[in-house]
């Protein structure tokens, strides 16, 4: 069941965010001293909690039958009716499950709801696999970017709501 997250569920979500984008960190070889800013090791519960109330995000979890969070995304909603989708993720004991499938469903829904027509997504452009998941979806691929203060390329993809 995909649901709005509740505040109090904010550090079971940073955990959650962590161990799940943690599995891309050690796949593609970034650590906390290469890519202090990579989402595996930035993503505090202070940054969770500016989220849902400096920002206004909308949050949102997946729980199992066992009623344990597995899966998470959030859209930050920006202006000319654009958001982005940010740390969608699934536990890595769930993937392959159809539990992302659900999320980036239920994203584009809840995206039309808030009025957005454009969603940006932001991912790893190493990661030829979830480029290719996304596509899967309708995402297409803009562009791509090297920054300083990552060891790999950010690459950027759109989806027409």
């Amino acid at each position: 069941m995909i649901r709005l997250m509740r505040e109090e569920e904010i550090p079971a979500c940073v955990e959650l965010i962590r161990r799940s984008f943690g599995t891309v960190a050690q796949e593609f070889g970034f650590t906390e001293e290469n890519a202090p800013r990579f989402t595996a090791f930035a993503t505090t519960e202070q940054r969770l909690t500016w989220h849902l109330h400096g920002e206004k995000r909308p949050m949102y979890v997946y729980e199992n039958e066992k009623g344990e969070i597995v899966g998470y995304y959030s859209l930050l909603l920006e202006e000319n009716n654009v958001c982005e989708l940010s740390n969608l993720c699934v536990a890595p004991e769930c993937r392959h499950g159809k539990v992302g499938e659900a999320l980036l469903l239920h994203s584009y829904e809840a995206a039309k709801e808030a009025g957005c027509v454009t969603m940006h997504i932001g991912i790893v452009e190493e990661n030829v696999q979830l480029r290719k998941w996304y596509e899967k979806y309708g995402v297409m691929h803009v562009g791509m970017k090297k920054h300083d203060f990552f060891p790999f390329t950010c690459g950027y993809m759109e989806k027409r709501l």
